[in-house]
């Protein structure tokens, strides 16, 4: 028997003699009064004899994760969902019995402790435990030396354990909760209206990307798990809503790497009466916004790189760009032909129908993006990747459009929304040309609705998308999406 399943079965021998004592293993009536933030905030900077003036008898809970036994007195550690706090058991106060029980708990249990609160002689703020109620046994113990970078497979299995063991990670996610928190602050004062989509669509749209396909049986139809929001909400911009965004889940039936799950949390807004300029003000407002709450500062550290958020930010033109950072001639980078073979021999695999903008992209993604690690508004998209922008008035061969970059990465997608249905129409049948020939990422049918909306009219309108897992690794100093998802998805246990 391994020394796992030796433990199993010994916790296993107390949970019976609990019961035979009439004690129940998995207690369910214990009110805390207190968390342990509370305490300590409320209580942390009084002296000792301060405390034992207190007439206050406090209540807390949580799991037992240090136990030192010292005869007659033991001192522990316990840890709810706000932090830890150390407890004083001893004989006297609990009597024989009662502490003859205590003795018996182990590390990982689950406890509500009574009692009050003093200064040890090492000035610890600690409780001193006058009865205690055991609320779950836990069964397999925790890890001994658990620091998650040992096994980063294993913490993302186990995350309920990771979470326990390894305070960064708990005040990563706890993070990630402020900044959703503070973006929804932001855009509600600027009159922003929260609404909710379709996760589940008839027609997959709003980007390019391949989908998950899933069936509704009581209607024997064929749906898509979403892979972006936007014809649905630029549809509530039409009916009225000037202003909306979606803080929303989507599905890409993709591969996985540092900066990719195929399930993830972007922001989507859209702004009627405003242009893609208008955006590039306001997402470096926001950007701005949140390093300030978060971190206090405009300048912080990412992965050995320093980031200074400091306005106004860069702009540039991907041409420009190509030429600048990515070392290609510009008399290249205006060759159609040479471009083409040069990404080509680069291996660029260019998909039915593409052609020169495809090119320019992916070389940029080859040869420029790394390279782009302060923030960086990138202009100049060509209206061939770009379906659903506006074309640019003097350049129609370029759309109304940016990506900010930050940390040699995508972060954000913003252009002036095409509102032509005409237009929009012609790109949506060229998209599903490329489905028919093969692109298995291009929608299969024209979403007659959004054209339906467009023909109704659809104001002046700007929109943009922001990777909240990316933005969340930016400020967490986290070097992969899946340090910032809870549980992101993984290859199945052999």
């Amino acid at each position: 028997m391994s020394l796992a399943d030796q433990i199993l079965a010994q916790r296993r021998r107390k949970i019976a003699e609990l019961r035979e004592q009439g004690r129940d293993p998995f207690h369910n009536r214990f009110t805390p009064s207190h968390t342990v933030a509370r305490v300590v905030s409320e209580y942390g900077e009084l002296a000792g004899p301060e405390l034992e003036a207190l007439a206050v008898s406090f209540r807390l809970a949580g799991r037992l994760m240090l136990v030192r036994k010292f005869g007659k007195a033991i001192f522990c550690h316990f840890q709810d969902g706000t932090g830890r706090l150390q407890a004083f058991v001893q004989r006297e106060d609990l009597g024989e019995e009662e502490f003859s029980w205590f003795k018996k708990l182990d590390i990982g249990d689950i406890v509500g402790f009574e009692g009050t609160l003093f200064r040890t002689r090492t000035e610890e703020l600690t409780l001193r435990v006058r009865s205690f109620t055991l609320l779950t046994k836990s069964l397999r113990p925790l890890p001994e030396k658990y620091h998650g970078l040992l096994d980063v497979e294993a913490r993302y299995r186990q995350r309920h354990l990771d979470l326990l063991m390894n305070p960064p990670v708990w005040q990563v996610f706890q993070t990630r909760t402020a900044i959703i928190r503070l973006i929804r602050q932001f855009l509600d004062a600027r009159g922003f209206l929260e609404v909710e989509t379709p996760m589940m669509q008839p027609i997959p749209g709003g980007a390019t990307a391949r989908p998950f396909i899933t069936h509704h049986h009581a209607l024997d139809m064929q749906l898509y798990l979403r892979i972006a929001p936007e014809l649905y909400l630029k549809r509530l911009v039409a009916g009225g809503l000037d202003r909306v965004y979606e803080i929303n889940r989507n599905f890409r039936n993709e591969g996985l790497s540092s900066l990719h799950n195929p399930e993830f949390t972007m922001l989507e807004f859209y702004q009627a009466y405003a242009t893609y300029e208008d955006l590039m003000v306001l997402t470096e407002e926001l950007f701005c916004f949140l390093a300030r709450e978060i971190l206090g500062t405009y300048t912080f550290a990412y992965q050995g790189q320093t980031i200074d958020f400091t306005p106004p930010w860069r702009r540039l033109d991907l041409r420009e760009a190509l030429t600048e950072l990515g070392g290609i001639p510009p008399e290249t980078v205006a060759d159609r032909e040479a471009l083409v073979a040069r990404a080509l021999k680069e291996g660029v695999q260019l998909r039915p129908g593409e052609g020169y903008g495809r090119a320019l992209t992916k070389l940029f993604d080859l040869h420029v993006e790394a390279k782009l690690v302060q923030p960086t508004f990138v202009t100049g998209y060509p209206t061939e990747t770009s379906p659903l922008s506006r074309r640019n008035d003097q350049n129609p061969e370029v759309v109304d459009r940016f990506e900010l970059f930050i940390a040699g990465r995508e972060m954000a997608n913003a252009f002036s929304e095409l509102n032509d249905p005409e237009d929009q129409r012609q790109r949506f049948e060229a998209q599903m040309a490329a489905h028919a020939a093969g692109d298995e990422e291009m929608p299969h049918a024209v979403d007659e609705d959004f054209l339906l909306a467009l023909e109704h009219g659809l104001p002046p309108t700007a929109g943009e998308g922001i990777g909240i897992d990316r933005l969340v690794m930016l400020l967490t100093d986290s070097p992969s999406i899946r340090d910032v998802i809870l549980f992101p998805l993984l290859r199945p246990e052999r």
